[in-house]
Parts: structure tokens; C-alpha cells; sequence
């Protein structure tokens, strides 16, 4: 894997790092993933994630005929890594991590919603396990005007773990893909945040939907 080439902040307040997937998915220096989304396959929502010499990292893989949405992303190997799915009648489009393959409450990882039903910009709240009041979010995702950049945040707004643009080209338009450069900080759970922005493509593909 190469290092990344991004501008990046190094977690503030002596922060050790962020491991929510796990530590295996963590490294001292930044690094740079694209996330593609090949849109005309039979199997929906499928995107390959490769590092910044192309090389696969994870894949995500659709359920169809599920009666919800239903990712589960995979290493290199077809081992299940975590199993993402959004909760059934919920207006803030409330998504479920699950560690592997599981869908067991005591493998929950982490739970994802909209901050806002109604939202010019898409922000999503994320919270841990053990944050059962959800009174304040553990980690947040900004996204831009027209969804082109979000930025992901650890607690505060002043602690930057990740960022993402997205690529708009003929290319991606003809051959139905969509593609995401994302720039990972050091020490912070790479597949974590591949995750959420998964989720974040989701939620903007059901928005753009309901339009």
C-alpha cells in the first residue's frame, strides 16, 4: 500500500487513533483510496475500493430481494469485513454496521443517520455502541453543495479523520460509475471510513430517488 499524497492533520489532542472496524486497518500515514461504483450490473450497489496503485483493497458487495438495504463489504479474500443495512421506516435513514457477516446486536459496530430529516446538504451523525443517549455524535460527515466533497469529523468540527471528492467525468457519465477519491489521516480505520461513505452514497441515491 502507498502512502497518500493528500494535505492531512494529524489527530489533535495527542488523540493515539481511531479504530472502530478494527486496528488491523489502521497505519501511521495518510493514504489515498478510490471508491468506484459500477451502476449498470445486475447486482446493485456494488463498488470496488482500490489504493493509490490500484490495487484492491475491499469490495462491496448488494443483496438483492431483501426486504431493506443490505451491503456487505469484503476484503481481498471474500471474507466478510462488516455488514451494513439500513433500519426498516426510518425517517432519518438510520444504517446499522455490523462486525462480519452478523446482523446480531452484540456485533454492532456503529449506527449511522441523517442529523436532519430535511437537508439541503447531506450530515450524518455516527454513533458508538456504548453512546446510548445519542445525545452528542461521536463522529460526523459534512458533505458539500451537490454532495461533490464531504468532510469527516471526530467529535468536534475541528478534528478532520478523512475527506472525499467526488470525480464527475464523461467517462464515469457514459459507462454508468460513479467514483470517489478519499484521503484517509494516519491512524484512523481506513474500512470505517470507506464504510460510512458507502452509507453516504446510499442515502443520496434514495434522495435522489424521492426527487
Amino acid at each position: 500500500m502507498m502512502k497518500g499524497h493528500g494535505n492531512y492533520m494529524p489527530p489533535a489532542g495527542g488523540n493515539p487513533g481511531v479504530a472502530v472496524v478494527g486496528p488491523q486497518f489502521m497505519v501511521p500515514y495518510p493514504i489515498d483510496l478510490t471508491i468506484q461504483r459500477k451502476m449498470l450490473t445486475l447486482s446493485e450497489g456494488n463498488f470496488n475500493v482500490t489504493d493509490s496503485n490500484g490495487t484492491l483493497m475491499f469490495s462491496i458487495k448488494g443483496r438483492l430481494l431483501s426486504l431493506r438495504d443490505r451491503r456487505v463489504l469484503l476484503d481481498v479474500y471474500g471474507n466478510p469485513v462488516v455488514s451494513l443495512q439500513q433500519k426498516v421506516l426510518s425517517l432519518h435513514r438510520r444504517w446499522e454496521v455490523y462486525r462480519g457477516d452478523s446482523t446480531d446486536s452484540k456485533d454492532i459496530l456503529f449506527t449511522v443517520k441523517k442529523s436532519h430529516i430535511l437537508q439541503l446538504k447531506t450530515e450524518l451523525e455516527v454513533f458508538l455502541p456504548s453512546n446510548t443517549s445519542e445525545r452528542h455524535y461521536d463522529f460526523k460527515l459534512k458533505g458539500s453543495w451537490f454532495e461533490k466533497a464531504c468532510t469527516i469529523y471526530a467529535g468536534n468540527h475541528s478534528n478532520v479523520i478523512a475527506q472525499m471528492r467526488k470525480v464527475h467525468s464523461i467517462t464515469n457519465v457514459v459507462f454508468g460509475k460513479d467514483k470517489f477519491l478519499v484521503t484517509v489521516y494516519p491512524h484512523v480505520d481506513y474500512a470505517f471510513i470507506v464504510t460510512l461513505i458507502v452509507i453516504l452514497e446510499e442515502i443520496n441515491e434514495d434522495r435522489k430517488d424521492e426527487d
